[in-house]
């Protein structure tokens, strides 16, 4: 004989109700009982009343223990309220409150033709539906977290139920969801491929190697070979996907593991048919985030992207911050002083920089003719159609044109001193016909600390990977 089930059946024969969550209380009519489900947020237990916040996915809710009080003014027979962070089952009524959240509270049950709901000694029922939770080693109900990073990322699966961390996450979905649903109008195909590689992407150095069946591989640093070779495929791709630097950065900005949002797409002209697709998947990412009403709960402002990017050469954008012309990169403070000029000169948080030298760039970047050598042809040119797209003064995208012809990836890969032969699975798409392309990637982390203005990308990490850390 089966044993009895510990919580009631839900067979249709059972009339309790079907679990509201938080953010529907407001709209449920007083006197109506309702079922909530989530976690003990905040108790507070006074002489003859105790107060229960109990916070679901979508919010908070007030419920309220009433007790009579006995000769010595203390309230007598009140339930036990159980502790901060309890999982827990509350069975009660609906009834109004303009302080409570949402201006509802749950009582108890009301009596028939009673107004006031709240009014009998008999309170709502709370069933705790796993042991008594542990004190969480921060305290959730505090409005922002005190606590020092190194503790929240020690204890992130508690920490991250704070609901202003939690809302951090939900700033990074919704742009996920922005992301993919732009790119989708656009007739983009969502793609997933490898993370063991045999071959560094970009180079040999900065990989994670990986014993693979006895032979060495690699954790993906990109997915830039692949999502090229798929271009040949399926003209527009995209993917959201993990990669891998081993680099040894111990800095705010820089992870060893973060989430990249790649996109490539065939048939353009040059790198600024990319950046433009690039301004439709920020709008689309922002317009998102605003929707989901997560930056407003922060109190954070979406940045507004503008119908068309700033753009500067990178030869202009040296001269403007006053760097020495030979300079390969822009340091972080040159990124801050482009992002303040944009948004004196333009009222743009956004600053496109194209034109990187080709020296700095990747082996598969499309050289810019615009500006060679003197004496030289095009493809001896110092520049590159790649860009970096600068948000808030940080660097925030890399993208460009690549390379299409076969004859020209022979050329760069012997100019590296390389073997052609060793990227032969990849070359052979340009041995078949490729169109000219070109892509893009975001970090996904990158983007939501600048957009909520966290000081370090562990901020926004739920789980990060950097130099130290690990675990959890």
């Amino acid at each position: 004989m089966r044993p009895p089930l510990p919580y009631p059946s839900t067979s249709p024969s059972v009339s309790a109700p079907a679990r509201t969550l938080a953010r529907d209380l407001p709209s449920v009519p007083p006197g109506t009982a309702v079922r909530l489900q989530g976690w003990v947020h905040r108790r507070r237990e006074l002489s003859t009343v105790t107060f229960l916040v109990l916070r679901d996915r979508t919010g908070l809710a007030q419920v309220v223990i009433r007790t009579a009080a006995g000769p010595d003014g203390v309230g007598h027979g009140a339930p036990d309220v159980p502790p901060e962070e309890t999982t827990v089952e509350v069975n009660g009524t609906v009834t109004a409150n303009p302080q409570a959240p949402g201006g509802v509270e749950i009582t108890g049950p009301a009596s028939a033709g009673t107004s006031d709901a709240g009014s009998g000694e008999s309170g709502p029922v709370i069933t705790p539906l796993t042991d008594l939770a542990e004190t969480p080693p921060v305290e959730l109900w505090r409005p922002t977290l005190t606590a020092a990073l190194p503790t929240l990322l020690d204890h992130a699966a508690v920490a991250w139920r704070h609901p202003a961390q939690k809302a951090r996450w939900e700033v990074a979905a919704a742009s996920l969801r922005g992301f993919r649903a732009t790119l989708d109008a656009a007739g983009f195909t969502e793609v997933c491929t490898p993370k063991l590689v045999g071959t560094a992407t970009e180079s040999g150095a900065n990989v994670f190697p990986v014993d693979y069946f006895g032979r060495p591989a690699y954790l993906a640093q990109s997915p830039q070979f692949y999502k090229q070779q798929l271009v040949g495929v399926f003209e527009r791709v995209y993917e959201v996907g993990p990669v891998f630097r081993a680099e040894p950065h111990d800095t705010v900005r820089h992870l060893a593991e973060y989430r990249s949002l790649d996109v490539e797409l065939g048939f353009v002209r040059d790198h600024r048919d990319v950046l433009a697709v690039l301004r439709d998947v920020l709008a689309g990412m922002a317009d998102a985030v605003r929707a989901s009403g997560a930056a407003e709960r922060l109190g954070v402002e979406v940045p507004k992207v503008p119908d068309r990017f700033p753009v500067l050469h990178f030869a202009d954008a040296l001269e403007l911050v006053g760097a020495p012309a030979d300079e390969p990169d822009l340091a972080p403070e040159h990124e801050r002083a482009l992002g303040q000029w944009a948004l004196a000169e333009h009222g743009s948080d956004f600053v496109a920089v194209e034109g990187y030298p080709m020296a700095k760039r990747p082996f598969y970047t499309h050289p810019e003719s615009a500006h060679p050598e003197p004496g030289s042809g095009p493809e001896a040119s110092r520049w590159s159609n790649s860009f970096d797209l600068l948000f808030r003064g940080l660097e925030l995208v890399t993208g460009g044109q690549r390379l299409h012809r076969y004859a020209d990836y022979v050329a760069a890969i012997e100019a590296r001193g390389e073997d052609p032969a060793s990227y032969a699975s990849y070359l052979e798409a340009f041995r078949h016909g490729m169109p000219p392309h070109g892509g893009f990637a975001i970090g996904l982390e990158r983007w939501v600390a600048r957009l909520v203005g966290a000081t370090n990308v562990r901020e926004v990490t739920p789980f990060p990977r950097d130099l130290h850390r690990l675990v959890p």
